[in-house]
């Protein structure tokens, strides 16, 4: 950390600065200027708080030098991270599209979906037992019944199935059922409860982006389940809010090479929730894989106009094999395959 006190600190502040970095236990170091005083914290600078310093007499400023996300951190994991999601691999060369509908119905639309699914070359099935709704009247998904249906449907094709958590309470059932992905949602990216939890296990979490969060705050959340022990973590772009009110929410393209110069773990992106509309989905997933995500979580239902929720955004099966198709050339051209 790196202190600078301001032109008119005396000596007794600086000194008192020096005595509480000592007795956090780091050295210090004092570089005086004409101007300005800079103290340097030499240790482990996570025992120090910015905010704290900055309140003491004669601080002008106080800064971290090291990223506080080290388990995430390319810092100190140069290579990418690969995770292996029941032998496929998430984070390397072959770009994985998840695909599957917004939520889990009935067993007969499951069935329709993972066909589908696994007819187009996706090798990963999403769908949503456990929903999160903006009002409490809307259908809130069918819980350990709906995980039944849907394990039911993806295990006929082989497909690893992902799905959101909601509650830590609900961790028992998700393991009963073998959720092969954890997926924690926009809204719980902050739920460091639930993110210690989930670091307990030893699943892949795809952790989504707060609605506001900035790319410091949601770097942070990945360390809350790494600091658990769990390293399996993908990142998932699914947009923002901003002032615009045209399309649901804006995909903040940049986020995904910042995320792969900050990060080692794999980065996908939601173009679905991003757009809102099933007619964006196409050009937003071109978008996310020109600019090196390593896959998708795309809404599919069999009959968008009889989905339960989200159809506006959801694609049919054949949209997705158009899709799909389209993203080879895409993927080539930037050394990636599908």
């Amino acid at each position: 950390m790196i202190i600078v006190m301001g032109s008119g600190a005396t000596e007794q502040q600086i000194d008192s600065i020096v005595k509480k970095i000592k007795e956090a236990g780091l050295d210090a170091n004092i570089s005086r200027g004409t101007e300005r005083t800079v103290i340097g914290a030499i240790g482990d600078e996570r025992k120090l708080e910015a905010e704290y310093f900055e309140a003491l007499p004669g601080v002008e400023q106080a800064m971290h030098v090291v990223k506080p996300y080290k388990i995430v951190g390319r810092e100190w994991h140069k290579q990418d991270s690969v995770i292996d999601i029941k032998g496929i691999p998430l984070g390397g060369k072959q770009v994985q599209i998840i695909a599957g509908p917004c939520s889990v119905e009935t067993p007969e639309q499951m069935a329709l979906a993972a066909q589908a699914v696994h007819a187009t070359g996706c090798r990963l099935m999403r769908g949503g037992a456990f929903k999160p709704r903006t009002s409490p009247y809307a259908f809130q998904g069918h819980g350990a019944e709906g995980l039944a249906m849907f394990r039911e449907a993806a295990k006929k094709y082989n497909l690893p199935i992902v799905t959101e958590l909601m509650d830590a309470r609900q961790i028992d059932t998700f393991l009963e059922y073998d959720v092969d992905v954890i997926q924690i949602g926009t809204r719980n990216m902050q739920n460091f409860d639930l993110l210690k939890e989930v670091g307990r296990t030893n699943k892949p979490v795809i952790l989504k982006r707060g609605m506001s969060a900035t790319i410091a705050e949601w770097l942070m959340s990945a360390e809350y389940i790494a600091a658990g022990g769990n390293h399996n973590i993908i990142f998932c772009e699914r947009g923002i809010r901003t002032f615009e009110t045209y399309y649901r929410n804006v995909l903040d393209v940049t986020a995904i090479p910042v995320l792969k110069k900050e990060t080692h773990l794999p980065v996908i992106v939601d173009p679905s929730h991003a757009g809102g509309k099933a007619w964006m989905v196409p050009a937003l997933s071109r978008a996310a894989i020109a600019a090196g995500a390593d896959g998708l979580l795309v809404e599919m239902h069999p009959n968008p106009c009889e989905a339960w929720c989200d159809a506006d955004q959801a694609l049919n099966a054949g949209e997705l094999k158009d899709l799909v198709g389209s993203l080879s050339l895409i993927a080539q051209a930037v050394g990636r395959e599908i």
